[in-house]
């Protein structure tokens, strides 16, 4: 098992989850980490003890520690970041959304594929304790046919109409709920019970205007901050998706599945931390929800304040692996493929108001 050496490009999630993250493995190393200010970047090296700092990315991708790059900028900025790490032959760990259209995701899958880099996608619900464990409930036949799947995902994060505007407040660039959140909630319902046949979306920008903190003045919000999503699955199973970022006291993040046989209910009211909380009831028959208790074998080793770096360090395990065994993890592009198909249809969903067909091959 070989060192890998990381640059990190994305100093907001990527200092306060990545580097943590990346440090917890003993095999990866932070080596280099870039900023689009090289004074910021002095300053980030400076306080994570990071020995390389850079302002171009050329510059960085040239120096010889590096052999891969976590990636966690603004969705708007994945796309071309990510061809220039993936076509300089450094693997690469990306950041959900993963871009902003379902071509140029494809475009990175193919790339991917011809250069032979390893590309790891930060879906981090299936690490979770929690949720291994309804995978194996569902998987042992716990509820029988699922016949209806609820997800409630509502938090107020963006609720303060005085927050001020960047850019997950821009549609161009990448911000909304779909993305943020919506995307998890893609990927984990393909995990459990494959690919979506139609998908029906609504998406509201609730707080139309925020300031802007470079000049002070109102500007305009034109991302989803609220989406309401239908979608069918497999022998015609019906889902339906409610995602907020605008909702104060909102419930959190909640998922029902209700089948023949019982139910299994997973979540967490934490409205501060979205990894934090998780708990799974279960119900046999109709009889009272009660918890299941997660098995020590499930566990995280070392759990955080941040909720999101214990999961994420099994993401790194996830792709160290997959770098030893030079063959795509899981989740990787093909996976991030399908939810940018889904987030790219929710949009033309809701601008056409129809339901729209789900293609059955997206590779």
């Amino acid at each position: 098992m070989s060192h890998i050496g990381v640059a990190i490009v994305g100093t907001g999630f990527g200092a306060t989850v990545h580097i943590p993250g990346f440090r917890e493995n003993t095999r990866t190393e932070v080596v280099a980490l870039y900023h689009r200010n090289l004074e910021k970047a002095r300053s980030l090296a400076l306080k994570y003890e990071v020995q390389n700092y850079f302002d171009q990315l050329e510059e960085l991708l040239a120096l010889e520690t590096v052999d891969a790059v976590a990636l966690s900028t603004p969705p708007f900025l994945h796309y071309e970041m990510a061809k220039q790490i993936m076509l300089s032959g450094k693997h690469l760990l990306l950041e959900k959304p993963l871009t902003m259209t379902f071509a140029e995701c494809q475009h990175l899958y193919y790339i991917a594929q011809s250069q032979g880099v390893i590309v790891a996608v930060d879906f981090m619900f299936r690490t979770i304790p929690a949720w291994q464990l309804l995978e194996k409930y569902l998987a042992q036949g716990y509820i029988g046919k699922p016949r209806f799947i609820k997800v409630d995902w509502l938090v107020p994060g963006r609720a303060d109409p005085l927050r001020p505007w960047n850019w997950y407040s821009s549609k161009e660039q990448g911000g909304g709920a779909l993305g943020a959140i919506g995307s998890h909630v893609f990927d984990y319902l393909h995990w459990l019970f494959g690919p979506a046949s139609s998908i029906s979306a609504q998406l509201y920008s609730s707080i139309k205007e925020r300031i802007d903190p470079l000049d002070g003045l109102k500007k305009v919000v034109d991302a989803d901050d609220i989406a309401t999503i239908s979608l069918e699955l497999a022998d015609q199973l019906p889902a339906q998706i409610n995602l907020s970022s605008s909702t104060y006291q909102g419930r959190g993040h909640w998922l029902e599945i209700y089948g023949d046989q019982g139910t299994l209910v997973l979540g967490s009211s934490n409205l501060k931390d979205y990894v934090h909380g998780f708990q799974l009831m279960g119900s046999s028959k109709g009889a009272e929800l009660k918890k299941i208790d997660i098995p020590k074998e499930l566990d995280f080793k070392n759990v955080f304040a941040d909720g999101r770096i214990a999961p994420f360090t099994r993401v790194v395990d996830i792709w160290a692996t997959a770098i030893d065994s030079k063959k795509q993890p899981v989740p990787s592009l093909a996976e991030g493929l399908y939810c940018q198909l889904l987030m790219d249809l929710a949009h033309q969903s809701n601008e056409q108001r129809k339901s729209l067909e789900i293609p059955s091959i997206w590779l």
